[in-house]
C-alpha cells in the first residue's frame, strides 16, 4: 500500500462521521465555553423538541455573558483514567534481561504518566492510539512510546484487526495553503508524506524538504526516500478503544466515548447552574427611593441617590401619604430547587457514563472505609473499569512487545523481545487500619503464617523480598530457628 493520492478528500469520507462526533465530545471535554458556543452555533443546535440548546443561543448584543459552564465531562474522563492508572499496572516478563530493559524503557520514557493521560483522552474521545517511534536526536539510545489522538488517525481494518494506520498532523503555514504531514504505519514499514492542499483536500504531494517541520525528517531518511524499514514484522502502533460498542456506529471497530448520549444532560446541568446564578443576580438588594431623596447633578445631568449620606432634611410629604419612603427590593433565591435539580442531573449523567456517583465525590462523608465497602458503593464504576481493563491489557502487552522488538532492531538491544504480562490489580486500596485488624485477628486465631501476613501486607513484593522480610521478623521476635552448626560452649 501507499500514501493517499493527490487531491484526495481529507479527512476521508469513511471516517468523517467519527471526526464530527469527536469535535462535539472534545468541546465538552475541554471545559471551554467559547468552544461549546462555536460548535453548537454551527452544528446540531436544536434538541428533538425543537428548543435551541443553551450553548447554541446567541448572546444579546451589549450584554455580558451570563451562561455558566460546569466541567463535568472533564471530571468523568479524569475519573475513568484514575480508576485505570492511578496505581501503575505491574508489567512482567519471564526473561530477566527483557524485564530489566523493559523496566528501563518504562521508567525513562515516563510510560506510567503517558498511560494516565492516554486513558483520560480515550474516555473523552472514544479511544486512543499508542505508537512506537524513534528520534535519535531526542533519544539516541532508545525507542519512544507516544500517544496519538483518534482524530489524527485513519486506520484500516480487516475482520476487526488493524492492518495499517495513517497518522496525520497539520503543519504551521503562513499562507492560504494547508500543509499536512502523513505518517503511514504498515507491517515492517513506516511511510512519510508531505502534502500542500486546502481545508478539505490533501492537494499535491511534495518533497519532505519543502516544509521546515519535515526537512529534518527528510535528512534522517537519507537514501531510503520517504520510507523507513522498522526491522519488525508487525505494525508499530495499536488502537485502544475506550469501551464498546459504539452505539452511533454499529458494527464499526471504534470505541465509545464516555460522553456519548450524555450531551443533553451536560447541557441541562449548565442551564440549571446558569439559572441559579441568575437568581443570585436578581436577588441582590436594591433600594427604591422617591424623588425627594435624589440629589440633582445639574441641568440635563440627572439625579443620584447617596446611600452613604446619614442626615437628610425634612421632606414636604404629608404624614398620611403612603409609598413615599425608602423601599427595599430583594427576591428570594431558589437554592434547594436548583441544588436538587443539579444533583439529580449529575447523578444521571454519571450513571449514564458508566460510573457510580460516589466515584465523582457524591455521597461520600470522607470517613475511611474498607475495600469491601468501596467495592459495594462503587459497583457500577468497578464493572466499567473491568471492561476497560480488558482493552488496555491487550493493547499495552502488544505495544510493549513492539517496543522491545524495535529496541532490538534499531538500537542493538540485547534483550529478546517477549510479550509481557500486564496486571491491573483490584483497583481498590485496602484501608491500612482494616488490614492491620484483619492480620491481628488471623494471628490470634493462629490461622496464618508470617509469610502469608507479609504477602497480604505487600502483595506487589517478589518472593525474594518476602523471604527476607519474614527472616527479619522472625529474628526480631526471637522465633528464628537456631543455626544447627553454630558454636556451642565446651
Amino acid at each position: 500500500m501507499t500514501l493517499p493520492a493527490n487531491g484526495a478528500a481529507w479527512p476521508p469520507r469513511s471516517i468523517a462521521p467519527l471526526y464530527a462526533d469527536i469535535v462535539v465530545d472534545d468541546a465538552w471535554y475541554s471545559g471551554d465555553a467559547d468552544r461549546l458556543a462555536k460548535v453548537y452555533r454551527h452544528g446540531p443546535q436544536h434538541r428533538k423538541d425543537g428548543r435551541r440548546r443553551l450553548w447554541g443561543r446567541h448572546p444579546q448584543p451589549g450584554k455580558r455573558e451570563q451562561r455558566l459552564h460546569i466541567p463535568l465531562a472533564g471530571e468523568i474522563a479524569q475519573t475513568s483514567a484514575d480508576l485505570l492508572f492511578a496505581d501503575t499496572p505491574v508489567i512482567t516478563t519471564t526473561d530477566t534481561a527483557a524485564q530489566d530493559r523493559l523496566d528501563e524503557l518504562l521508567d525513562v520514557g515516563g510510560v506510567a504518566e503517558l498511560l494516565l493521560t492516554a486513558a483520560e483522552t480515550a474516555a473523552a474521545l472514544s479511544g486512543v492510539f499508542l505508537r512506537v517511534t524513534w528520534d535519535r536526536d531526542a533519544a539516541p539510545d532508545r525507542p519512544l512510546l507516544t500517544v496519538v489522538h483518534p482524530d489524527q488517525a485513519v486506520p484500516e481494518w480487516r475482520f476487526g484487526i488493524m492492518t495499517a494506520v495513517t497518522f496525520w498532523r497539520a503543519l504551521p503555514s503562513t499562507g492560504s495553503a494547508v500543509w499536512r504531514h502523513l505518517e503511514r504505519h504498515e507491517p515492517g514499514t513506516i511511510l512519510h508524506g508531505l502534502y500542500e492542499g486546502t481545508d478539505d483536500q490533501l492537494g499535491r504531494r511534495v518533497p519532505l524538504t519543502e516544509h521546515p517541520e519535515t526537512a529534518r525528517l527528510a535528512a534522517s531518511l537519507g537514501a531510503e526516500g520517504d520510507a523507513i524499514t522498522t526491522g519488525v514484522p508487525m505494525i508499530t502502533a495499536v488502537y485502544v478503544p475506550n469501551i464498546g460498542p459504539n452505539r452511533k456506529h454499529r458494527g464499526a471497530p471504534w470505541g465509545r466515548s464516555d460522553l456519548q448520549g450524555v450531551h443533553d444532560l451536560l447541557d441541562a446541568l449548565d442551564e440549571t447552574w446558569s439559572s441559579w446564578l441568575r437568581d443570585i443576580r436578581l436577588a441582590r438588594a436594591r433600594l427604591i427611593v422617591p424623588d425627594g431623596y435624589l440629589r440633582s447633578t445639574g441641568a440635563g445631568k440627572g439625579a443620584i441617590f447617596d446611600d452613604d449620606r446619614e442626615v437628610w432634611q425634612t421632606l414636604a410629604i404629608p404624614p398620611t401619604e403612603q409609598g413615599n419612603g425608602i423601599t427595599l427590593s430583594q427576591f428570594a433565591i431558589r437554592v434547594e430547587e436548583h441544588r436538587t435539580t443539579a444533583d439529580a442531573i449529575v447523578r444521571q449523567a454519571t450513571t449514564a457514563a458508566g460510573y457510580s456517583p460516589t466515584s465523582l465525590g457524591l455521597d461520600g462523608d470522607g470517613a475511611a472505609v474498607t475495600a469491601t465497602e468501596i467495592a459495594a458503593r462503587d459497583h457500577r464504576s468497578m464493572v466499567t473499569r473491568g471492561k476497560k481493563v480488558r482493552y488496555w491489557r491487550r493493547a499495552i502487552a502488544d505495544i510493549l512487545y513492539v517496543l522491545l522488538a524495535v529496541d532490538r532492531a534499531q538500537f542493538a538491544g540485547k534483550a529478546t523481545p517477549e510479550r509481557p504480562t500486564v496486571d491491573f490489580g483490584s483497583g481498590v486500596a485496602e484501608d491500612p487500619g482494616s488490614t492491620a485488624q484483619t492480620l491481628s485477628l488471623l494471628a490470634q486465631a493462629q490461622a496464618v503464617s508470617t509469610d502469608t501476613k507479609v504477602r497480604i501486607l505487600h502483595p506487589d513484593w517478589a518472593d525474594e523480598a518476602v523471604a527476607k522480610e519474614v527472616d527479619r521478623i522472625l529474628a526480631e521476635t526471637g522465633q528464628a530457628a537456631p543455626d544447627p552448626v553454630g558454636t556451642f560452649p565446651l
